[in-house]
């Protein structure tokens, strides 16, 4: 037993010393071992000698450490157990190629070994699509199917034999791809998920028709869940989803995200109903379900979101459904929003912009969001807006943008500055672009034109639907009045639109969409015209009778591309200059011309620039040019511009009552048809109850005719 006065006090290991506790160099040296022929001679003794040592440093043996014994060279080769590597006399460039026979001899013990080598072999020839000629390619192909034929499955599921079968898909006929499809049925949904396999599914479908699309697509039913999760196969899915599925199968896909009880339909049988995956019908025919739909639904894109599995059209298209069967302002809808503007990097709303469903869910946001909602939602498309104007969805954002957000100034810096550009040539040139553009026309325009018919045509009805549903809205949701609104975004479009319309004119004209964007600009916008009413006179420069000029440099270079002609031999750049000259557009319900204000006085800058070549202007394709300039009220020189019609009153005549080119043309083209043609032409018109004789064709010139009227 310890003394009393030993209790609590520190014990001293007998080996220690007071130099124990001094600070030692970080380097110990040691003897070095010795030569290995005493390797042998060592015994057991000096192991436990070794072990002494250690105690007395005061370390402890780690774990899984083996000392080094003397003799053993730090570079030697040894295995698991401490034994040294025999090579058996081998060197080591000989020890290499015994590995290398080994494994062929593996990957030979291996199934359909010598079937995938040579398949393999005819799949490096047969990849060289330039180098091999039909003939060989042809009997190259029958080769490979009589290896893979009744083997298909063996070998898609090998990542190095998937790329043969692919080739064989690609060079097959249309009844050999459907062999391979029913084949290879009932291994689809482990084909999604392969890293390599994946691709010949999307061969299978962009190579096979409808009946193939019908083997493969109804595999995926009732694994959607699991396979919109897989990171392999999450985009086979939503490829196929969005490019081949028929609506039947796409609404049959869509309706698992609702649920493992609601996408089991039955009811495409004969007599039966389509399925649907409209949620507000589902919900309708079984009300009790909606807790669990909703909760499974909310669930499903809320866990795809936090995985930053965000590009999926199939995900856009279940999260507009379940937020158009949400009230808005209800705590749902608050929820559902906050979920989406949790996303960082805002890539789901940038994804969302170029589906349908997607930029039509933005749309809702913006039209039942707060000021600071929209603002954030702004934020997040900065530098994606041009690319957002060209797109058939994403530009529906714009335009919803521009209806609904109060702060106007917040939006010509967000949205006009970066489609129009921040410096003169960056607008000159994307405005050009954005005029001649589909999509990105209506960017512009829309705020020039409003929701026009020549904006909104039949093909556009659903764009004009919805935005009728989000002015629907906004009466509740915005407080600023609509004509308001516009009028400050077109204050804040015009300076840049017109610099934009000056620095480029040639550009802009040269096309009929161009054309209509000159014209509107120059009515709508406000502040100074003056430079690009100058800029597009400028346009009608030169003689429209004479053929461009052009140097043997010029020449050669294009000989092959024709020379455009006169921009007053296009009817497009004709109707822009006869809208300018009256200064506004024609109401066909009062029946006149609304002048816009202040007026244009387009007609005083146009004919200084056409009066050396009035009468081939009168007398070519754009003599109604020089018909709206004799009647314009505000044309300064229409006494001059009558005397030297009169001047010239026989061309005016010739011109009248002669053949113009183009009703040649026409008439040659209608000789030249068929009498089979034209006789169908005219039972046709027999059956509609009109006469089969031939319409009397027109000759002469409108224009010139109409001249002769004004002078007599």
């Amino acid at each position: 037993m310890a003394p009393k006065g030993d209790v609590g006090t520190k014990r001293k290991l007998p080996s220690r010393s007071k130099d124990a506790n001094t600070k030692k160099p970080k380097f110990e040296k040691r003897p070095p071992p010795p030569p290995a022929d005493e390797a042998d001679s060592v015994s057991d003794d000096d192991d436990f000698g070794d072990l002494s040592e250690n105690e007395e440093e005061g370390g402890a043996p780690l774990a899984g450490t083996k000392s080094q014994k003397n003799g053993d060279a730090p570079g030697d080769s040894k295995d698991e157990d401490g034994k040294a590597f025999d090579r058996g006399g081998q060197t080591s460039r000989e020890s290499h190629q015994k590995q290398k026979q080994l494994e062929k001899e593996r990957k030979a013990g291996k199934p359909l070994a010598d079937e995938l080598t040579k398949a393999k072999k005819l799949w490096e020839r047969l990849r060289r699509k330039s180098h091999v000629p039909k003939e060989e390619r042809d009997k190259l192909v029958e080769e490979l199917f009589a290896i893979t034929t009744g083997r298909m499955k063996d070998f898609v599921l090998k990542h190095d034999a998937v790329r043969v079968v692919q080739t064989a898909i690609k060079y097959s006929t249309p009844e050999r791809r459907k062999m391979i499809a029913r084949e290879l049925k009932g291994t689809y949904a482990l084909l999604a998920e392969s890293r390599y396999a994946k691709f010949l599914i999307g061969k299978l479908i962009v190579e096979g028709d409808s009946e193939v699309r019908d083997i493969i697509v109804p595999e995926f039913y009732g694994r959607v869940r699991k396979m919109i999760n897989h990171a392999e196969a999450s985009w086979i899915l939503d490829d196929i989803y969005r490019g081949v599925a028929s609506p039947e199968q796409k609404a049959i896909l869509l309706r698992e995200w609702y649920g493992p009880d609601t996408f089991l339909f039955h009811g495409t049988g004969e007599g039966e109903a389509a399925p649907t995956a409209d949620l507000s019908e589902i919900l309708k025919n079984e009300p009790g379900k909606r807790p669990f739909i909703m909760k499974y639904l909310l669930d499903l894109t809320n866990q795809l979101i936090q995985k930053k599995m965000t590009g999926f059209t199939m995900l856009h298209d279940a999260m507009y459904q379940y937020y158009t069967n949400v009230t808005a302002g209800s705590e749902e809808a608050k929820e559902y929003v906050e979920m989406i503007k949790e996303d960082e990097n805002g890539d789901l709303l940038k994804n969302m912009a170029f589906t349908k469903h997607g930029a039509r869910l933005v749309c809702l946001l913006l039209a039942n969001g707060t000021a600071k909602d929209r603002k954030q939602i702004l934020r997040t498309y900065k530098d994606t807006f041009r690319l957002m104007s060209t797109d058939a969805h994403g530009h529906l954002i714009i335009l919803t943008a521009f209806d609904t957000i109060d702060d106007t100034v917040l939006t010509s810096k967000s949205i006009i500055s970066e489609l129009l550009g921040k410096s003169d040539q960056e607008d000159g040139s994307n405005i050009v672009g954005l005029a001649n553009d589909p999509n990105a026309r209506l960017t512009v325009r829309y705020l020039l034109e409003g929701a026009s018919k020549a904006l909104f045509d039949g093909s556009r009805s659903g764009d004009l639907q919805l935005l009728e549903q989000i002015w629907e809205i906004r009466k509740t949701t915005s407080k600023k009045d609509p004509e308001v609104r516009r009028k400050e975004l077109v204050a804040a479009l015009s300076p840049p639109l017109l610099a934009a319309i000056a620095s480029a004119p040639d550009d802009l004209v040269a096309t009929s969409f161009g054309c209509q964007l000159v014209t509107e600009a120059l009515i709508t916008c406000t502040g100074d015209k003056s430079a690009a009413l100058q800029a597009v006179a400028s346009t009608a420069g030169g003689d429209p009778n004479a053929e461009p000029e052009k140097t043997e440099e010029e020449s050669e270079a294009v000989a092959e591309v024709p020379a455009l002609p006169h921009i007053s031999k296009y009817p497009h750049s004709g109707r822009m200059y006869k809208t300018l000259i009256s200064g506004g557009h024609f109401d066909r319900a009062s029946r006149k011309v609304i002048p816009c204000d202040p007026p244009l006085g387009f007609a005083n800058v146009l004919y200084p620039v056409i009066e050396e070549h009035t009468m081939a202007w009168a007398t070519g394709p754009s003599s109604f040019v020089v018909l709206n300039l004799l009647e314009a009220d505000d044309f300064s020189q229409a006494g001059e511009l009558r005397k030297t019609l009169k001047k010239h009153k026989k061309q005016l005549e010739k011109a009248a009552t002669e053949e113009t080119p183009e009703q040649k043309a026409a008439r040659e083209a209608a000789a030249a048809k068929p009498n089979g043609e034209a006789e169908e032409t005219g039972k046709k018109g027999a059956k509609k109850g009109k006469k089969a004789a031939p319409k009397e064709r027109p000759v002469g010139n409108t224009g010139s005719k109409l001249l002769l009227e004004k002078l007599a």
